[in-house]
């Protein structure tokens, strides 16, 4: 017989600190995974929940008063590498007042970590390695549990991992998330302020992968593999969003949204042809997208698109990145900026060989191009991504958990110390927001996008803070 489980998604730290926290504050995105997962748990006869702790600060409570009211068989949690330990924290707390209750991680900590998760936390009962849909399924269906793949477990004997998974699900054959399991959605989540024109917005996914193999990057979950819904999928996902939720604008959270040229026309030429009032957001590589599918994916709706930059060194790009050329990422950024797509740069501070002179360079690359929104972030050497195995040869690094999180310099490059990447963090952001250009476009967004400024009023004390201390939480 089907079990029930209850899904989890971790806040990562303590919830009076969450009061202040920049990141959330700023952004606050829904668990996307576990809506897949639950939608596809109920396809197979399964029972499921959702808590989100990052956008409710009241989880503890809810979470006990759900596990005393329906008594699920599994908790399933979620976890990034900064949330991991709250998971564990969570399972303890859950377990201590209903110990029959089995606990199953996933995510992509835990796929990187595999057997070291059972190894070093008893109160775990298992692990997702890879994708989650499949292996929840059979073992909430009571299969064997050595037959099922991606699945750590433990015996009398010691843990056992049954190896990686194969393809996995079709994203195809999967249903529509389940949204509708996440408490005031689409209401209690937004999007990065100033990265929207419109209210209400949601966040989706249409792919999963990416078949690039960059130094920074985590790929324990879909490793090389890239994989993609269709375009009459996505379009009828957008439908439902707009529809049923009056969601006005989408934001793509895939790697690589443009990686299958042909999907992308063909869905925007239905946007086009039949429209759903709704504008996009994407992220893409330099390598995929032209001035021709910019022009089509204007037309359909496309407000902004996301760069992974990284840094305007040539040098250090080169020791990080496959296919680094930063005159293609300029030339990109300006067809971007002709299409009429606002041009968002993702660049990262403190890379294994960064110098005050890279630094430097970077500053005046990202300066001397058209680009309307940026975010630096401070690199962290993820477990799972290739630069992890080496990284203490590098550098200093600090691994504690709760801290990695891109936004605290964890690792320091050797020739650099932790107080000089953070001056040159503090002047890099305040020289963007310095510019004239820079003023004006935040200016527009008066009346292109009104509620982020709403936002930014409403909270504008915390975001001053951030300004002056480059804290996240307030100590």
């Amino acid at each position: 017989m089907a079990k029930h489980i209850l899904l989890i998604h971790p806040l990562g730290y303590t919830a009076d600190g969450s009061k202040t926290d920049i990141a959330r504050l700023a952004n606050l995105m829904p668990p996307l995974g576990l809506c897949s997962i639950a939608a596809y748990l109920d396809q197979q006869g399964c029972r499921t929940a959702i808590i989100d702790c990052f956008a409710h600060l009241d989880s503890d409570a809810r979470i006990m008063a759900y596990i005393d009211e329906h008594r699920p068989d599994w908790i399933g949690l979620t976890c990034t590498t900064n949330g991991f330990l709250d998971a564990v924290r969570i399972v303890r707390m859950v377990k201590g007042a209903r110990p029959e209750i089995k606990a199953v991680l996933g995510g992509v900590h835990v796929s990187a970590m595999k057997e070291k998760i059972l190894q070093q936390y008893p109160e775990v009962d298992c692990a997702v390695v890879g994708e989650g849909e499949l292996p929840l399924a059979q073992l909430l269906q009571g299969a064997p549990l050595a037959s099922i793949e991606g699945l750590v477990f433990r015996t009398d004997s010691g843990v056992h991992f049954t190896g990686l998974q194969g393809r996995g699900v079709e994203l195809d054959d999967l249903p529509l998330p389940a949204y509708e399991k996440l408490r005031g959605y689409p209401e209690a989540y937004q999007l990065p302020i100033f990265n929207y024109p419109t209210h209400p917005n949601a966040s989706c996914l249409s792919s999963r992968g990416c078949p690039y193999s960059c130094s920074y990057c985590d790929r324990s979950v879909f490793r090389r593999s890239f994989k993609y819904n269709s375009a009459d999928y996505v379009y009828r996902h957008m439908q439902h969003l707009r529809q049923r939720w009056g969601v006005r604008h989408l934001n793509f959270y895939d790697d690589q949204f443009t990686f299958h040229r042909g999907r992308v026309v063909e869905l925007c030429r239905r946007l086009i042809e039949e429209p759903l009032n709704m504008t996009f957001n994407c992220a893409v590589r330099a390598e995929h997208v032209d001035p021709e599918l910019l022009a089509l994916m204007k037309k359909a709706g496309c407000w902004m698109i996301s760069l992974g930059i990284e840094t305007g060194d040539p040098d250090l790009l080169a020791q990080h990145r496959q296919n680094a050329d930063l005159n293609l990422l300029a030339k990109v950024i300006h067809d971007i900026h002709r299409a009429g797509i606002r041009v968002k740069g993702l660049l990262m501070l403190g890379l294994p060989g960064e110098t005050e002179e890279s630094v430097r360079r970077s500053m005046r690359y990202v300066f001397s191009l058209p680009i309307d929104d940026f975010n630096l972030a401070k690199f962290t050497p993820f477990p799972g991504s290739p630069i992890y195995e080496k990284i203490h040869e590098l550098g200093e690094f600090e691994e504690d958990y709760r801290k990695m999180d891109c936004m605290n310099f964890v690792f320091v490059t050797k020739g650099m110390t932790r107080q000089r990447l953070e001056e040159l963090f503090l002047e890099f952001y305040r020289s963007h927001f310095m510019r004239p250009r820079v003023w004006l476009g935040y200016l527009a967004m008066l009346w292109q996008s009104p509620h982020s400024w709403w936002r930014f009023m409403g909270n504008l004390s915390s975001f001053l803070r951030f300004a002056r201390s480059n804290q996240r939480i307030e100590g």
